[in-house]
């Protein structure tokens, strides 16, 4: 922010008043503020600007982001009564990258750095390959802010590039944008991830490049399959192969299922970049749910790392029949003995619905199923525990016994 005086897009002059009885969740430190909880709205700020928060007895508790087009009508910078600092950003920004530190130092080049109210700056992520930077802004006050948030993230960090993606967010009211906000991205930007290197594309590629939150996973598979050695791996919604190629570099044969053709030649551009030859592996383009329902293959171990299929909790009946339908198709297709890797990413499906949805799934497969391990978002993806809607990613490993 500034060296003097107050942040930008602060309204000294404004602030909401809590409804009785509806201080609880602040005080509890949960970041959002909905509608329905604000009795009202004093001095008139503009979307997108920090604002004070009040509790109906006048006491000021937070300061926010305001947005009158939300739901989440206000989105909390800070607790207590003490305004927000000028150099708020700075100090969040530093905080974040020595979280991370340890990733770095340990031969990985790819982490997020800014993971949104993980880190206390809702709307705001942050990923690092290798010498550039990948931002997204999904809330209209760091949108407002994408100037100096460039400007501290050059200072802080020195990128070679600087590199906007975000998504369009209807209900804060802002429209999806991309392109280079600073320097020059280089035409072959690689990575490496526990000593594999993989190819980036950071202006063109899905969310911000690569999916970085299934780093401990693509590890996961890795050793297992040197623990088994080899053996058959159908990877489905592949991407540019990462759970693939770690595999195969510990001997797995593999079939990667992505309906993406960029993607799939990027994949196997990776593999070559790491010393395999794709011409013995398997890259199917085609859709997973039909390519699923045709196949009477068996594998030693099946990915299942589909897109969100529960982006709204209107769409939580049909996502839910989705991901029972995917598991039941990759159950079918394990050995006795194999594994399945099974994730969701949607906020809006939590561990015992997933678990349910599971259940199911394996009932309907006809398979013996157990649990081997579950596994969250890696820890340069944190998330508070005052908001546990920040912790998205569930993971089951499961074995099929007969």
């Amino acid at each position: 922010m500034n060296l003097h005086g107050q942040p930008p897009l602060s309204s000294p002059h404004a602030h909401a008043i809590l409804k009785p009885g509806r201080e609880r969740s602040v005080q509890n430190r949960h970041p959002w503020v909905f509608s329905g909880a604000i009795q009202s709205v004093l001095g008139k700020p503009q979307a997108g600007d920090i604002i004070a928060l009040q509790d109906a007895e006048g006491q000021t508790i937070g300061t926010a982001f305001y947005n009158p087009h939300s739901q989440i009508r206000l989105r909390l910078l800070t607790f207590g009564p003490e305004p927000i600092p000028p150099d708020f950003l700075e100090a969040r920004l530093r905080t974040a990258a020595a979280l991370r530190s340890h990733l770095l130092s340990r031969g990985t080049t790819a982490v997020r750095l800014v993971h949104a109210e993980g880190d206390g700056l809702p709307g705001l992520v942050v990923d690092q390959y290798d010498s550039v930077l990948v931002v997204q802004f999904h809330t209209l006050g760091m949108t407002r802010l994408r100037g100096r948030i460039v400007e501290l993230l050059q200072q802080l960090f020195n990128p070679t590039a600087i590199v906007e993606r975000s998504p369009a967010m209807k209900e804060e009211g802002v429209s999806a944008s991309s392109g280079v906000l600073s320097g020059q991205v280089p035409a072959h930007l690689v990575i490496v991830e526990h000593g594999v290197r993989s190819s980036v594309n950071v202006v063109e590629g899905q969310k911000t490049g690569l999916f970085l939150d299934q780093r401990d996973n693509r590890r996961r598979i890795a050793s297992l399959v040197a623990a088994s050695g080899g053996g058959q791996l159908l990877n489905c919604f592949s991407y540019t192969g990462g759970f693939s190629l770690h595999a195969a570099l510990q001997g797995a044969t593999t079939t990667s299922i992505e309906t993406s053709v960029s993607a799939q030649a990027l994949a196997q551009e990776n593999f070559v970049l790491n010393g395999l030859d794709p011409a013995i592996h398997r890259f199917e383009t085609a859709d997973v749910f039909d390519w699923l329902h045709r196949c009477h293959e068996r594998y030693d171990i099946v990915v299942l790392d589909p897109p969100a299929f529960v982006k709204h909790r209107t769409h939580l009946d049909k996502g839910a029949r989705a991901y029972k339908d995917i598991n039941r198709l990759g159950l079918r297709l394990l050995n006795v003995g194999g594994l399945l890797l099974t994730c969701s990413c949607s906020g809006h499906v939590d561990w015992t619905l997933f678990q349910q949805i599971l259940y199911a799934a394996a009932r309907e497969a006809g398979r013996t199923v157990q649990v081997i391990g579950r596994y969250g978002q890696p820890s340069d993806h944190p998330f508070s525990l005052y908001h546990p809607e920040g912790e998205y990613l569930k993971t089951f490993l499961l074995r099929v016994a007969d």
